[in-house]
């Protein structure tokens, strides 16, 4: 099984005459994910790798029963985008976007908490590179070809170190129920938490991996109180001094919990398994996984 999207899921894109979104739009089209759409105010009528192109996303959810967006829009107007998906009935947003303003995904994770949860859209990202199901669906820029269709889900803050997670597995004959990329920056659409109760109910994920970024002592709580399934994390920054920057995956370390080596006990106390170093993350999940069967 999979989590968040599958070959039934009808993907637009919110960008897409730019060149970058139809790069993307191309390559999830060759792995087969069912893109119906896409969407650019000014542009409706146009036409891109053959697909249409709408003013609003609600024009694109009417005519091609759209249920997901993948937002390919400037920062300035990356918010305005997402929460205009939400108000068209999208079920699913990925927002590859860079350099969303904090203040303005404050403003979306407002806008979005109006909708009762049953009718709220699940927002992963900005600054993401997506998801996929391998075998099923890609939805954002991760290179599909290194995903084998298998029973681990991937949770990731930073792009880089899902994908060597899943070429680690592949060379180890592994495979990938469906990996999440929920976006290295301050405030995302969705939490590891979040991720971690869909891949718990998943009948189709044997084991979880979480790779890298903060949240973890909020995850591991979750995790010890409410997960079955085995977990595998990894992080980063060991060798991070405190106040130092350490992109997606590192984060700031400044209070207690946020150092990786505070993460790593917070961790560990909570039953999670910690890969030493990012060589070893198919290593350590192959090993989990040999114990779990």
């Amino acid at each position: 099984m999979s989590i968040l999207l599958d070959r039934d899921t009808r993907v637009i894109v919110q960008g897409i005459t730019g060149r970058m979104a139809r790069f993307h739009t191309r390559d999830m089209l060759s792995y087969g994910t069912n893109v119906v759409g896409g969407v650019v105010p000014g542009k409706g009528g146009e036409t891109v790798e053959g697909l249409p192109v709408f003013d609003t996303v609600k024009q694109a959810v009417e005519a091609t029963e759209a249920d997901a967006s993948l937002v390919f829009v400037p920062p300035p107007f990356a918010a305005d985008s997402i929460m205009e998906a939400a108000d068209a009935g999208i079920r699913y947003c990925v927002c590859i976007t860079d350099g969303v303003p904090a203040q303005d995904m404050i403003r979306v994770k407002r806008y979005m908490y109006r909708y009762p949860k049953d009718k709220r859209m699940v927002l992963t990202g900005p600054n993401c590179a997506g998801t996929i199901s391998p075998g099923k669906a890609l939805l954002g820029i991760m290179p599909g070809h290194i995903y084998l269709p298998g029973t681990v889900g991937i949770i990731g803050r930073s792009g880089t170190l899902g994908y060597e997670a899943a070429a680690q597995l592949k060379e180890r004959g592994l495979g990938v129920s469906t990996s999440v990329g929920i976006g290295g920056d301050p405030i995302n659409g969705s939490s590891f938490r979040d991720i971690l109760e869909r891949f718990e109910q998943d009948e189709g994920t044997k084991v979880i991996a979480m790779i890298g970024g903060p949240q973890e002592a909020e995850a591991a709580e979750y995790i010890r109180d409410h997960v079955t399934k085995p977990v595998v994390a990894y992080v980063a920054g060991l060798t991070a001094p405190k106040g130092r920057t350490m992109g997606h995956a590192g984060a700031i370390i400044s209070a207690f919990g946020e150092s990786a080596s505070e993460k790593v006990e917070i961790l560990s106390a909570a039953g999670v398994t910690v890969a030493e170093n990012p060589a070893v993350i198919g290593e350590t999940i192959a090993r989990v996984m040999g114990k779990a069967a």
